[in-house]
């Protein structure tokens, strides 16, 4: 979650007098023989904007169904505002979902649709017209309000589903991938509006995706998961800059890992024999291996400056052959072939036009980095 220059830092993990709004305590969910939830435990705090990431099949979905109510933990405990949730129905739980399809009611207008879940409470009518007039303001849709949802657009279908969830002011919204039916410049946008409205209503949201830059734009915290466990908790930028195992480098975003036996050095330093002939990484390591240890150096692309002629001024210089070049529009990247058949990606800022770029296929190119540029991981 971006933080304004002039506002404190959002971090309640880091103070031990914060209080979770959610606990998940040793929870295990089995289906039959099946293990899809493993001795889990995991907490989020009030005004978080929670990521649960991960492939098909790591357990995410799972999580947010125990948390709605839509399936109970076959050991363990969930807690919600220090109260055990378990035993309570989906119905009274101060929780609302919002799902992936929208589930909007297609003879509803948008005003009636945003007003459903207050009508059945039996709210007074007046107090239903406040409530969705705020709603309606808050999701920038007043003049949609008389619309059906087949004449509105992806995007506008997405925030009145917004909108009817927060409608109730539940203490937890979850969101079961929200963003997968729209084209890739309006899920981009999107992204924005669900911080700001988050932002603005300080409601709990916890979101499911598989889409890693979806997640490390929207949340304060994500939670990378692999097979019913959770791999790393952090904010995105240390996910990014600081996984904890090859895993998380290889699954969030693009990455070069290479690997190799580790000598320590001094000052907390290490270099790696990773092909004959080839002289030696030098790297940072937080946590020195012992010598000869099998290790990955994990760095991604960006890090990696790809130049014609050899730098002077790098602590780690490797020569290789352009293999392929990916023109992306505001980046290209460069896949070069290094000693014994490795392929290393290197990024670079498109500053100039194209057809001004000095580097192309099957040249011979320099790739460098720093000593600080990657991360050390255990083999």
């Amino acid at each position: 979650m971006a933080q304004p220059a002039n506002r404190p830092v959002f971090a309640p993990w880091n103070d031990p007098d914060e209080k979770p709004l959610i606990r998940f305590g040793n929870v295990t969910k089995r289906f039959g023989d099946f293990i899809a939830i493993d001795n889990l435990t995991l907490d989020i705090y009030r005004r978080e904007f929670f990521a649960l990431l991960g492939p098909s099949g790591c357990g995410k979905t799972t999580l947010m169904r125990m948390l709605a109510g839509f399936e109970s933990p076959s050991e363990g405990t969930i807690l919600l505002d220090g109260q055990d949730i378990v035993p309570v129905p989906p119905n009274r739980r101060p929780v609302n979902m919002m799902f992936q399809s929208y589930a909007l009611f297609p003879h509803l207008n948008v005003w009636d649709n945003i007003a459903f879940g207050l009508r059945r409470d039996g709210l007074p009518k007046e107090q239903i017209a406040e409530r969705v007039e705020k709603m309606l303001k808050l999701t920038r849709l007043e003049k949609f309000a008389r619309r059906k949802p087949h004449q509105i657009s992806g995007g506008q279908r997405q925030r009145v589903a917004l909108a009817r969830s927060l409608a109730k002011a539940p203490k937890l919204l979850l969101l079961d991938e929200p963003l997968g039916a729209l084209d890739k410049k309006l899920r981009q946008e999107t992204q924005f509006e669900l911080m700001d409205i988050q932002e603005r209503t300080g409601t709990t949201f916890v979101i499911v995706t598989h889409d890693q830059e979806e997640a490390m734009t929207v949340a304060s915290r994500v939670a990378v998961m692999d097979h019913g466990r959770i791999v790393q908790v952090d904010t995105p930028d240390r996910i990014y800059e600081s996984p904890n195992s090859v895993y998380v480098a290889d699954f969030i975003g693009e990455v070069n890992i290479i690997r190799g036996r580790a000598t320590p050095q001094a000052g907390g330093r290490v270099s790696i024999a990773w092909a004959e002939g080839q002289p030696e990484i030098l790297a940072e390591a937080a946590d020195p291996p012992s010598p000869g240890a099998e290790v990955h150096f994990a760095i991604r692309p960006e890090k990696v400056l790809i130049s014609k002629g050899r730098p002077t001024d790098r602590a780690n210089v490797i020569q290789g052959r352009v293999h392929d070049i990916a023109y992306l529009g505001n980046i290209s990247t460069y896949k070069v072939e290094v000693a014994g058949g490795l392929m290393v990606k290197a990024q670079m800022t498109n500053a100039r036009r194209i057809a001004n770029r000095d580097i192309t296929w099957d040249d011979t190119v320099w790739l460098s980095f720093t000593d600080t540029a990657g991360i050390v991981l255990p083999g």
